[in-house]
C-alpha cells in the first residue's frame, strides 16, 4: 500500500525540494511506500481531506483541529523554534506606517489561511477595523498576496510570518511589515492518520530522533528545522483550544 503525505501550503517554495527529500527519508526509514503530493491551495488539499485521501501532513494548526477531532490523526511532532505568527505588510511605497493609519474601506488582501487571518485581524482592532468595514480579498496563496500589495491592488496584506520572511529578496524589496503577533504558543505539527496508527510510535521516535540520526541533520537542513520537538496529543488539543478562542 502507498500512503499520501502533505505540507500546509503555507510552507515557503524554497522548501519544495526539502519536503522531497524528507519523503524519501521517512519512507527509507520505515520501509513504507510514500508520496508526498503538494497542493497550491488550501481549498484543493481540505478536500483531499475531507475525501479521506491523507495519511501524513504537516498541518497548519487550524487544520489541525479538522485532522484531530474530526479524522482521528494524532500529533507526534512539531519543529523547535518554529511558532507560527502573522505578520501585516503594506507595499514599499505605501503611506501606511502603522495600523492606526488605516481606514475603514481599506483593502485588505489574504490567503485562505484561517489562523493568520484571524490573528490579522486582531492586529487591525487598534485602529477600529473588523471584518464588517473593510474590504477583504481572499487568494490563493501567500505569492499572490504580496502581488497585490506590489501591485496597489490592496492596502494591506496578512502573511504567515515564516512564509513573509522566506520570500524572495526580489519581492521582500517591494513590501514592508508594519506589525507581527507575539503569540508564542501556536504552531505547526507533524500529524499521523489513522492508516498509519500502527507506526505513531515509530514514526514519533523517527523524527524526534531525526538530529542524531545519520543523514537526518542534512534533511532538516533542506526543510528549514533545526531539530523536532515531541508533541503530545494533549499538546495539540491545547493548541487547538486556543485557536478556537482566537476564531470565536
Amino acid at each position: 500500500m502507498t500512503y499520501r503525505m502533505t505540507v500546509s501550503p503555507d510552507f515557503s517554495p524554497d522548501f519544495i525540494a526539502g519536503w522531497y527529500i524528507f519523503n524519501t527519508w521517512l519512507q527509507n526509514q520505515l520501509s513504507e511506500a510514500i508520496h508526498l503530493e503538494l497542493f497550491d491551495s488550501f481549498d484543493d488539499q481540505r478536500k483531499e481531506i475531507q475525501e479521506d485521501k491523507i495519511d501524513l501532513i504537516f498541518a497548519n494548526p487550524y487544520d489541525a483541529s479538522t485532522l484531530i477531532r474530526d479524522k482521528g490523526f494524532i500529533a507526534v511532532a512539531a519543529p523547535s523554534g518554529k511558532a507560527d505568527e502573522a505578520v501585516i505588510c503594506v507595499g514599499t511605497d505605501s503611506d501606511i506606517s502603522c495600523v492606526e493609519d488605516l481606514k475603514e474601506n481599506c483593502n485588505v488582501s489574504m490567503a485562505d489561511d484561517p489562523e493568520v487571518n484571524t490573528i490579522g485581524m486582531i492586529m487591525l482592532e487598534p485602529a477600529d477595523l473588523n471584518k464588517g468595514n473593510v474590504n477583504i480579498s481572499e487568494l490563493s496563496n501567500y505569492v499572490m498576496v504580496a502581488k497585490s500589495l506590489i501591485n496597489q491592488q490592496s492596502d494591506v496584506g496578512f502573511f504567515l510570518k515564516e512564509s513573509y520572511d522566506n520570500m524572495s529578496k526580489f519581492i521582500k524589496s517591494q513590501i514592508r511589515p508594519i506589525i507581527a503577533s507575539e503569540i508564542s504558543v501556536i504552531t505547526h505539527s507533524f500529524l499521523v492518520g489513522p492508516q498509519l496508527i500502527n507506526r505513531v510510535d515509530d514514526i514519533r521516535k523517527l523524527l524526534n530522533d531525526m538530529h542524531n540520526l545519520e543523514k537526518g541533520p542534512g534533511v532538516l537542513a533542506s526543510l528549514g528545522f533545526e531539530h523536532w520537538v515531541n508533541q503530545e496529543q494533549e499538546d495539540a488539543e491545547f493548541m487547538i483550544d486556543l485557536m478556537d478562542t482566537l476564531i470565536t
